[in-house]
């Protein structure tokens, strides 16, 4: 797969790009609504893609052998549907050639986070939404 057949993959989601906690004892993940400060919460992609890593230094690059060992990545990521063997949803780009239609079909973060930047404590932002 070339790169960018491989970048073809996200479906602009957003979902990654939400902050996350982890517990030190148990490792458990806990998913919140807060948005990395790059995430255009409308387009729900990265507003610096190409130059992330001078604002978001441990920002993660993707990779296929990456994939399978990141748990907090949703449930719903193409990469990770993939690599587990699944097929792309229905509402994915790839299938139906829409770049909205993942937004259409309530999978992204659109209208469902707030910026970092505006955020409080990130603790009182966890949410448990179905698709992550």
């Amino acid at each position: 797969m070339t790169e960018a057949e491989w970048e073809s993959l996200c479906d602009g989601c957003g979902k990654c790009c939400l902050h996350k906690l982890q517990e030190e004892d148990t490792g458990r993940i806990h998913h919140t609504n807060v948005a990395c400060l790059l995430l255009d919460l409308h387009s729900c992609r990265c507003s610096s893609y190409e130059t992330r890593w001078d604002t978001v230094p441990d920002c993660v690059k993707l990779i296929p052998k990456l994939v399978s060992r990141l748990k907090w990545m949703p449930e719903t990521c193409a990469y990770r549907l993939l690599a587990d063997g699944q097929p792309l949803p229905p509402w994915h780009p790839l299938e139906t050639g829409d770049p909205e239609s993942v937004h259409r079909a309530g999978m992204s973060a659109r209208g469902r986070s707030i910026s970092e930047v505006e955020a409080g404590p990130i603790e009182d932002y966890i949410v448990e939404w179905g698709d992550l």
